[in-house]
């Protein structure tokens, strides 16, 4: 396309502002031009490839995650449920009514259940431990390297002043005084009531019978008892399993507020980046300046790094107000905190990066055009000048793509974290493994980031060609890099078996419908309105497409099949007749709190666990009906009046 493109002289004649990188996008072709079709056909090439790529891929990654799946090792989670909106009963605890609801609902596969606590508080007091605890280590290491001199503490501001205690004895009293306040908590929150949310992980004897529970509605009221897979043990967000169910609509309410005013006031800084990468029009608009701007190196400097530096200084602490608005939603895995982080990662970035850079940029760069154009003109300007934005995302894709791979590979902001870390916080080799901690790879970060090459590379392949060997070299480079660093470097997590695959499609699609409708405004500003009626065509097949996909292969991430739920419990009983399921899932979804090491009483929390599961003496007659005998009373609960009523009825 760049020969269709470059043998014309449209801009030269134009009066718009432009570069000779400019001369390759489809500005360049003089309004209702034969050789449009040339764009056309291609958009059509690009859709149905781009198309045929996704459904390939989709059907690879399905069949790899159903494979995975069927092949794993046993965890937790293939048995477990999480139970949500429990309704209060006057009459029973919410443990007595999950385990009587239960056992009623799923007779021949309940097996057990862990109510969850309110716990944040123990939690804080077990986090404050263990920085006071990691002290007294340093102290007493530092004692023991010196036994002649007792390590002294100043009780000042920063311990700078103030008078001074032996600190092995102050950290060793505040560590008790902890250890006697995280009992108390534990015991208060065991026999509060109020401190047992209306939730609770159940657990059962096989994955068939989590599978059944996990995807279907439990009630006639579809709000109450509510349920879903539970999230594997280490994937499990606890501080957010404290909310009650009421609770979630209003905040994830005011997070929406929150973010739309965050996304769309971000457009300011966005101008203001915009207004750096031209500084021609500027001059043109404001002279004052010029002296200044023309030093060869102040211009190069500013039009060719500052736009993409100040945009990346910009963006450095979205992610982490992004994940704190997904924390206050309530998501309860890790998995679903990082993938609505992404998903707001994504929108912001192509409202402000994408929308915003073209939007501004454009009014800057044609400023003067703007001010003495009549009002009909302003969109055929716009139309010529969004195409030549390329500029700016090449610049963009090597300030932010090939220098953040570079930089991804050095690995040099960890590294100079870790030296900042030993020299001023590492006290102890606890500590220094900390430091040393890679950590994760951060999918609500990175896979956004890749999201929004795939936009500039759809979106300007048509109409600014030249921008493509750019992208190219990015995820070459991005390939053999991340590749080498989720190998080799980062640490697991939690393992989401390919759950994030529907997001990346889903953007990809709506990227792709994007670019198509942008084509097709750019194309009525160049009088090729021959051309449109074919255009239409291209976003209703690319939602066909989609819904397609959608239906034939988003299944797999979202139900588990009985069959394969089946086929691993037979392999399982015939492999393993004599396996402890209990015993391997009794610890599993209980609160890291309640399983601290320096707790050696077996826990009230745990007994729930180890005893049989039956019904639960309860002083309701509607459900004393029940043929089963419960581990608080001897009795069986079909009473002689029951039965009596039974027979009757």
């Amino acid at each position: 396309m760049v020969p269709v493109n470059w043998t014309n002289n449209t801009l030269e004649h134009s009066g718009l502002t432009f570069s000779d990188i400019d001369k390759l996008s489809i500005s360049n072709i003089p309004n209702g031009s034969l050789r449009f079709w040339t764009h056309l056909i291609m958009a059509y090439a690009f859709t149905f490839w781009t198309c045929y790529v996704l459904k390939r891929e989709y059907e690879i990654v399905a069949s790899m995650r159903l494979h995975f799946l069927a092949s794993e090792q046993r965890r937790p989670d293939q048995f477990t449920v999480l139970v949500k909106n429990v309704p209060p009963d006057p009459d029973e605890s919410i443990s007595e009514l999950v385990e009587h609801f239960f056992l009623v609902n799923h007779p021949e596969h309940y097996l057990s259940h862990q109510v969850v606590y309110n716990a944040n508080k123990l939690s804080e007091l077990v986090n404050e431990k263990k920085k006071i605890q990691n002290w007294l280590d340093y102290y007493q290491n530092k004692y023991e390297r010196n036994p002649s001199k007792r390590p002294l503490l100043k009780m000042g501001f920063l311990g700078l002043w103030g008078e001074s205690v032996d600190a092995v004895d102050f950290y060793t009293a505040k560590t008790e005084r902890l250890s006697r306040d995280i009992s108390l908590e534990r015991e208060k929150i065991t026999s509060n009531p109020k401190s047992i949310m209306a939730a609770a992980f159940v657990s059962f004897k096989t994955r068939w019978g989590a599978a059944v529970c996990a995807q279907t509605q439990q009630c006639r009221n579809p709000t109450i008892w509510l349920t879903e897979w539970a999230p594997e043990p280490r994937d499990v967000y606890w501080e957010n399993l404290s909310i009650p169910f009421v609770f979630l609509t209003i905040r994830r309410l005011i997070v929406a507020v929150a973010f739309f005013f965050l996304t769309f006031f971000f457009v300011i800084p966005i101008a203001i980046v915009q207004s750096l990468a031209n500084i021609e029009s500027i001059e043109k608009a404001l002279p004052f300046l010029k002296p200044i701007i023309e030093v060869k190196v102040i211009k190069s400097f500013i039009q060719g790094f500052l736009p993409g530096i100040a945009l990346k200084i910009f963006l450095l602490f979205l992610p982490t107000i992004l994940m704190i608005m997904s924390k206050f939603e309530g998501f309860i895995s890790l998995l679903a905190l990082e993938r609505r982080s992404a998903s707001r990662y994504y929108f912001f970035q192509f409202i402000n990066v994408f929308l915003g850079s073209i939007i501004t940029g454009t009014a800057f760069q044609q400023l003067n055009n703007f001010i003495h154009q009549s009002t009909n003109e302003i969109p055929k300007t716009i139309g010529a000048s969004i195409p030549m934005k390329a500029t700016f995302f090449i610049t963009y894709i090597m300030v932010d793509g090939w220098a953040g791979v570079a930089a991804e590979i050095l690995r040099l902001k960890p590294l100079i974290i870790y030296h900042l870390k030993n020299f001023f916080l590492v006290k102890t080799e606890k500590d220094r493994e900390e430091a040393m901690d890679p950590g994760t790879i951060g999918f609500n970060t990175g896979e956004p980031q890749i999201q929004l090459y795939f936009l500039l590379g759809l979106v300007y392949a048509i109409v600014t060609p030249i921008l493509l060997p750019f992208i190219i070299v990015f995820f070459a480079l991005a390939f053999v890099v991340f590749r080498h660093q989720i190998i080799n470097v980062y640490n697991q997590e939690y393992e989401s078996a390919a759950a994030y695959w529907p997001d990346v499609h889903l953007r990809i699609i709506v990227a792709l419908i994007i670019s198509q409708l942008l084509l097709m405004g750019l194309l009525s500003t160049k009088e090729a309105a021959s051309s449109t009626p074919l255009l239409i065509t291209l976003p209703v097949l690319t939602i066909w497409f989609h819904r397609f996909c959608k239906g034939r292969y988003e299944p797999a991430f979202v139900r588990n099949p009985l069959q394969e739920a089946m086929m691993k419990d037979t392999l399982e009983r015939a492999r393993e007749p004599n396996l402890n399921l209990k015993g391997f899932l009794q610890n599993a979804y209980i609160h890291p709190v309640f399983k601290s090491a320096d707790d050696d009483k077996i826990d009230v929390v745990m007994e729930e666990w180890e005893e049989e599961p039956s019904l639960i003496a309860t002083k309701r007659t509607s459900k004393r009906s029940t043929p089963l005998s419960s581990k608080h009373g001897r009795s069986s609960f079909s009473s002689p009046e029951a039965n009596k009523e039974r027979s009757k009825t």
